[in-house]
């Protein structure tokens, strides 16, 4: 019989104690090699949590008519963290404040430490600098994600039009909202209709206006009167869409005051109500009115501070900006046939412009006998920029509107007719006479034939109006002979200087004067110069175009 040999306890106890020491150290050896390929997962690495991410469709670029680049995508990294692969959180978050000063490391300590989390943001957008920096710290657990961000290499040009994109590539204002879904789809450029030469030439003369009449705040739009097409839009003070998220949300820089506010612009509706009664054959170009005397409507005065004297006929009421004027034709067009026209040119509702937050008009609760009154010349009706802009080009396109666009997609804009082309044309001559011998001299640039009006308007206050603060706005077209553009431009606020007043006039008027002579060249408008008699007087004639006292 063979012998058995039998191990005793002890021996037994032995091999498993060794069994169990081979499987932790292959346990904790492989959990080493993990934390090791996550913490070396730098420029080159594709190993570790980052795998696990998808690249993001590439959102689509955003260039002006010409093609130029206004917005486009960029390759960015963000560093992540996986708290299960983390051996010493506050470690961890102490080495990255080295890198990220502003880092709270207790908070990061907190969220790293969480073994209940598999991810965990630590900081997104890093620059290569910051990445290098972190890659070499050899810290464990942490991870980098490719994203893409949106730039935008012209800085503040344009905008408030492009508005701005989120840290996670969604739209939130301007076309990157309005245009969302389109955008982050990729593929082909959007094109905009904006020039960014003419764009650029806007915003340096808002700029300059801001600084000669320290306003609180300022809007141009330059538009194509025959196809609609928006070639310049701009709102003062400026935002950089690259450094949007550093701003406040009542910051000031954020409001679009081209489409995303609403003024009473004052003067500016003088024309228009004009064009309605000498197209409804209320009046005649050749009807004399007295404005010597106020007028008293429902118990409140309407008066010219500075009198005209006298009667006048409808382009001396335009030149010379005559509220009395103005009132009295408005009394004989009759309050239906004025809304009908100021609905008709889209006044009493957003404009349809291609941007987030197109602003309503405020109007008036009931359209009374005094409403009707002051709406004549601009005042009690608030409306966009761009809104009034797209009205005032039936002056330049033979009395028919045309929607206003921001899109170059080719798509045929919907007109509609308001006034007769002779009426259209007999206006424009009235603005012209503006330019030459009333309120809008400063305007004029030689040879290309300015035509316009000014609008000065006292700004709503609590309670009522002040007397201090004004809206001043100029509305023009040309070449007058043959216009094809509208110019607008609103001031909020400017201030009078030592050889200068507040009203449209001193501002408004000549900031539109030097858009002019600077995008005239650019648009292939023809300098045509005219024989004319010397002015005699002052440039610019103080006349009422303030809010009548009531």
């Amino acid at each position: 019989m063979s012998d058995v040999v039998r191990s005793s306890p002890a021996e037994g106890a032995s091999l498993r104690t060794k069994l169990v020491s081979m499987s932790l150290c292959l346990v904790f050896g492989i959990i080493a090699v993990k934390a090791g390929m996550v913490a070396i997962n730098g420029p080159e690495g594709e190993a570790g949590v980052a795998r696990a991410f998808e690249q993001p469709v590439q959102r689509a670029d955003i260039v002006d008519r010409d093609g130029e680049l206004l917005a486009t995508s960029v390759a960015v990294y963000s560093l992540f963290a996986d708290p299960r692969a983390i051996w010493d959180p506050a470690d961890v978050a102490t080495g990255l404040a080295k890198v990220f000063p502003d880092l709270d490391v207790d908070e990061l300590t907190a969220d790293l430490g969480n073994r209940d989390r598999a991810f965990v943001w630590v900081r997104r957008g890093l620059t290569p600098r910051q990445r290098q920096a972190v890659y070499e710290l050899g810290l464990e657990g942490l991870g980098f994600r490719e994203e893409s961000r949106r730039a935008y290499p012209r800085g503040t040009l344009a905008g408030h039009v492009l508005g701005y994109a989120g840290t996670d590539g969604q739209g939130l204002a301007g076309v990157e909202y309005a245009r969302d879904g389109d955008l982050a789809n990729g593929g082909d450029p959007l094109k905009l209709t904006i020039d960014s030469n003419v764009q650029f030439a806007l915003e340096a003369e808002l700029s300059a206006a801001a600084g000669e009449y320290d306003i609180e705040g300022g809007a141009g739009v330059v538009l194509n009167a025959r196809n609609g097409e928006v070639l310049a839009l701009a709102s003062w003070p400026p935002i950089d869409p690259n450094r949007a998220h550093e701003l406040s949300m009542d910051d000031p820089a954020r409001l679009n005051r081209a489409s995303g506010a609403v003024f009473e612009l004052g003067s500016v509706f003088k024309p228009l109500t004009v064009a309605a009664g000498l197209d409804t054959g209320a009046i005649r170009p050749s009807d004399q009115f007295d404005v010597r005397e106020p007028l008293v409507i429902a118990g409140r005065m309407i008066d010219d501070t500075h009198p005209i004297g006298g009667h006048a006929t409808p382009t001396k009421i335009v030149a010379e900006s005559s509220n009395i004027g103005t009132v009295k034709i408005a009394v004989m067009l009759g309050a239906r046939r004025q809304q009908e026209m100021l609905a008709n040119l889209g006044l009493f509702e957003r404009s349809p412009i291609e941007l987030a937050g197109s602003a309503a008009p405020i109007l008036p609760q009931q359209f009374d006998e005094i409403h009707a009154a002051t709406i004549s010349y601009g005042h009690g009706i608030a409306v966009s920029p761009i809104a009034f802009a797209s009205a005032f080009s039936i002056f330049a396109n033979g009395g028919e509107l045309v929607e206003p666009t921001i899109i170059m997609d080719g798509k045929r804009r919907r007109t509609r007719r308001v006034i007769s082309a002779p009426t259209a044309a007999l206006v424009t001559a009235m603005l012209r006479d503006a330019v030459l011998s009333g309120t809008g001299e400063h305007a004029e640039v030689a040879g290309y034939r300015v035509a316009g009006k000014t609008g000065t308007a006292e700004k709503p206050v609590a309670g009522g109006y002040s007397d201090e603060a004004n809206m001043a706005s100029f509305a023009a077209i040309f070449p007058a002979d043959s216009p094809d553009y509208v110019v607008l431009i609103v001031l909020d606020d400017p201030k009078e200087g030592a050889s200068r007043g507040r009203t449209a006039a001193w501002n408004a008027a000549p900031t539109a004067g030097r858009v002019i002579e600077r995008i005239a060249p650019m648009l292939g408008v023809e300098p045509k110069f005219e024989q004319l008699d010397p002015v005699e007087g002052p440039m610019v004639r103080s006349v009422s175009e303030r809010r009548s006292s009531l």
